[in-house]
């Protein structure tokens, strides 16, 4: 079985150490051995010992060879981890079948190694394994083998018992799987999404340092920027009358003073205007994010229920400007003719409703917003619209401590309402 990772595997995440499967592994071979010799020597039930005794061996053998071959942090592909699963599954069946098959109490351990499989494998790999545990299951309801007993109190179960069995150990099997499998891939989804914001919120950060990197390069500019000014102006006094170079002269000095005030603004700018950069206003908030969609051929209105007076002001949080831009530009997207902004700030909340005329949200779709992945609005749009960018725009509002609430308009009218709610404290005081 090749082990190896050669090539790339878009399931790479999701692959499972050998360490994990080998000590999961001795475990079992520790539990086996302890069962039958408890039910060989303290029980004194006949079973057929060098047979079990066997079976165990195998897979202690491999557990041995594998640790010895492979090192401890090597990650198995998805085919080698089901080959590896399968094998448990056939020992772990082949051991049951010759102590009483589906009678033995131990049979529902057939859905551990599918469990695991639909808990960290693709769907196909899980499936195939899922198949051979339901084909072992029904091998274990034909074994010829009795269950270990007592031998003067012979224990006869009856064939319903046996189908009931093998009812209860499918039906077991299949929920965890499907359970395993649903838990693992919201799991795997949330960490790429929130992998996804973390990236989102470091581009903002770096670009609002762009000013500070800009004010430390004019500095470091600024000295040998200086020594080409004097010596441009000496040279402008000694050919400043020549011919030949009196104007390549001037034109010299004329653009390194043209310099030398570039390089003034941006020093000048991380100290005179840092303040105003980092201080915003609700409204000069709600002016930066509307911006890009000014020109969109949408209407965008703006309704500011109590003014300008008393205004919150907070740090500029490239969190908030990235979501609610993210809201209204998906806003744009969907309306029809109109995207309305109501901006409402009292002494005790801040709230940013956004609301347009587009076809609303379908009621599925309602009640799964702000999931990552998720692909439209309604059935019938094709656009897309509502998967990672919504979730991560979510995301960072709700890490700057904001509410929010999605519905479609009332008064049976079509278009989407969303609501952005924080404490006034919260607004007043963030910090980007």
């Amino acid at each position: 079985m090749e082990l190896s990772l050669s090539r790339a595997d878009p399931h790479f995440s999701r692959r499972l150490r050998l360490q994990t499967l080998v000590r999961l592994r001795w475990l079992a071979v520790a539990g086996q051995t302890l069962t039958i010799g408890a039910v060989a020597f303290w029980f004194g039930f006949p079973i057929p010992l060098g047979s079990c005794l066997l079976l165990v061996g195998v897979l202690a053998a491999a557990n041995v060879y594998l640790s010895l071959r492979y090192p401890a942090t090597h990650r198995l592909d998805a085919f080698a981890t089901a080959g590896l699963l399968a094998l448990d599954l056939v020992q772990l069946s082949a051991l049951l079948f010759m102590t009483g098959g589906l009678a033995n109490p131990f049979s529902v351990l057939i859905a551990v190694p599918v469990t695991i499989s639909f808990a960290s494998q693709p769907i196909r790999h899980s499936l195939a394994l899922i198949t051979i545990a339901v084909a072992s299951a029904t091998a274990l309801f034909f074994t010829p083998f009795p269950l270990p007993w007592y031998p003067d109190h012979p224990l006869v179960t009856e064939t319903v018992m046996l189908v009931g069995m093998w009812v209860a150990i499918v039906s077991t099997m299949s929920f965890a799987a499907f359970y395993a499998y649903r838990v693992s891939l919201e799991a795997t989804q949330l960490a790429d999404a929130l992998a996804a914001t973390e990236l989102v919120l470091q581009r903002q950060k770096h670009l609002t340092q762009l000013d500070g990197l800009a004010a430390a390069a004019a500095h470091e500019l600024g000295t040998p920027l200086a020594t080409i000014s004097v010596v441009a102006k000496e040279m402008e006094r000694e050919l400043g009358k020549d011919p030949h170079f009196g104007e390549d002269v001037q034109l010299l000095r004329s653009q390194s003073e043209r310099c030398r005030d570039i390089l003034r603004r941006l020093t000048t700018l991380s100290a005179e205007e840092e303040a105003h950069m980092r201080r915003l206003p609700l409204s000069s908030l709600i002016e930066e994010v509307l911006g890009p969609h000014r020109n969109s051929g949408i209407a965008v209105r703006v309704v500011e229920k109590t003014g300008r007076a008393g205004e919150p002001v907070g740090r500029r949080n490239p969190g908030i400007l990235y979501g609610l831009g993210n809201l209204i530009e998906n806003a744009v997207d969907y309306a029809r003719s109109e995207v309305v902004l109501t901006v409402e700030h009292t002494s005790e909340r801040v709230t940013i409703t956004i609301e347009d005329d587009g076809p609303g949200y379908a009621p599925d779709i309602l009640t799964r917003i702000g999931e990552p992945y998720m692909t439209s609005r309604s059935p019938d749009d094709q656009a897309g619209g509502l998967g990672l960018g919504l979730f991560i725009a979510k995301t960072l509002l709700e890490r700057s401590g904001a509410r929010m609430s999605f519905r479609n308009r009332d008064g049976g009218q079509s278009g989407a309402v969303i609501a952005v709610s924080w404490r006034r404290e919260l607004m007043d005081g963030l910090d980007g």
